[in-house]
């Protein structure tokens, strides 16, 4: 494979087509904080938001607040237990939960801070929400900017991540969507979401990330998926200083393999801010419009497409990079001048729309990209076939577990399961049929 090196045309240029947008937020989002000098700043959010308004991008969407997500939704993906415990703990009353807060991974880089719950509910209800709009043709693109928290598992926290609100996003789209594409392009690895669909060919993952001592230590070339997920997890191992061309010399065609060969009915993108230049912790050298570029490549496949936040540790950076690719998402233009908003003295001494590309050094040669995209590409061609699933529609207050709560500890989502789920006393029979599925391998 030889690695196509090109510029890149502008975002918004190629990003032609109209679409019905759906955008999910908060106002309280801002209100929460990890704690003072930690690098997870869920303010980056109503900063954003407030460049989005002030661009008057707000009149090519439909703006929504989403219903909290309950406990009850939580545990389609998560456990009882541990969502039990996010909706009880409180810094007062720590103390007696000493034991589950080893247990559950709560306390350093995961710390306990006032209204962590109602702030799950936000970041899961609108990815829920925005996911069932797709389903019933409400919209094309969702945003949920307060999403991609891509590393939290099944029953504990990891990586600033409490609840995953992409896996119960996909297992919402699961609902009347034979085959889902979800793919990360956060500096991280997106090893929550990839463990939540490991085993089924329903969901392929597909992550961009840094290989090699960093956080979260997975996500090698050689992780492929186990059983009938098997060859339906990709993982792209780069290293620091990719810049905007050799990234969309990998991106692009990865992307445009596995909708030949996987035919994805829906999208999951998590556009994690970390990957641009400066970041307080990425170490990858995009540009503002190196990062949208993957947006406005992915929109251009014309399927319906959930569109989620994720890390990102720069505030302005992320800001700045999430407003412009909401403009990509709804095609219009917007002016270089950042426009006075609510949050104007973070954008100085500029106050421009743009991240800019540093000096660093690209560790990412062209003989190592060439040989990791021709092993992919191997990988890929084997799932050219896609995974024959059921077709018919399932009711719309169907209950998919892919490994947690209510119906057990499977991790494949298939059809046995879900017309078990149809008929009287289902939970159980699916909970047999799961555990029976996930045995077999």
């Amino acid at each position: 494979m030889v690695l196509e090196i090109k510029p890149l045309e502008d975002p918004i240029l190629r990003s032609s087509t109209k679409k019905r947008v759906a955008y999910f937020y908060d106002s309280d989002v801002g209100n929460y904080a990890y704690g003072a000098g930690h690098p997870m700043k869920p303010h980056r959010i109503r900063m954003a938001h407030s460049l989005i308004m002030n661009y008057g991008l707000y009149k090519n969407m439909e703006i929504y607040r989403a219903k909290p997500a309950t406990k009850q939704e939580m545990c389609q993906f998560h456990t009882d237990e541990y969502i039990d415990f996010l909706s009880r703990v409180t810094p007062d009353n720590i103390d007696l939960f000493a034991k589950e807060q080893v247990k559950f991974n709560v306390g350093d880089d995961c710390p306990l801070f006032d209204g962590l719950f109602e702030f799950c509910g936000i970041s899961g209800g609108g990815s829920m929400e925005g996911a069932a709009r797709l389903n019933r043709g409400k919209c094309d693109i969702a945003i949920n900017w307060a999403g991609g928290l891509h590393h939290a598992k099944k029953s504990e926290a990891s990586g600033f991540c409490y609840l995953n609100d992409i896996a119960l996003g996909i297992i919402e789209l699961l609902r009347y969507h034979p085959r889902v594409l979800y793919i990360d392009i956060d500096v991280h690895h997106g090893d929550g979401v990839e463990e939540a669909f490991y085993t089924t060919d329903r969901v392929m993952t597909c992550s961009f990330h840094k290989y090699g001592e960093f956080f979260p230590g997975t996500g090698e070339l050689r992780d492929i998926g186990v059983g009938k997920g098997k060859n339906y997890s990709v993982n792209f191992p780069l290293r620091d200083g990719i810049n905007d061309e050799t990234y969309a010399a990998v991106f692009q065609p990865v992307i445009k393999a596995i909708m030949e060969w996987y035919q994805p009915s829906a999208v999951v993108l998590q556009c994690g801010g970390d990957s641009l230049s400066g970041d307080r912790l990425g170490c990858f050298n995009l540009s503002m419009k190196g990062h949208a570029n993957c947006i406005s490549y992915v929109k251009s496949f014309n399927l319906p497409t959930l569109v989620v936040g994720g890390g990102g540790y720069t505030m302005r950076n992320v800001a700045r990079t999430w407003a412009y690719e909401t403009a990509v998402l709804v095609n219009q233009e917007v002016g270089e001048d950042i426009p006075y908003n609510d949050y104007y003295e973070y954008f100085g001494p500029d106050y421009k729309l743009d991240v800019k590309p540093s000096n660093m050094e690209n560790s990412n040669s062209r003989e190592y990209l060439e040989k990791i995209l021709s092993q992919v590409l191997q990988n890929l061609e084997r799932t050219k076939f896609a995974p024959s699933v059921q077709m018919t529609v399932p009711p719309a207050d169907l209950e998919l577990s892919n490994g947690g709560g209510k119906y057990g500890d499977g991790d494949d989502i298939d059809e046995d399961t879900s017309e078990a789920m149809d008929t009287q006393g289902g939970s159980q029979i699916a909970r047999d049929k799961i555990t029976e599925s996930v045995n077999e391998y």
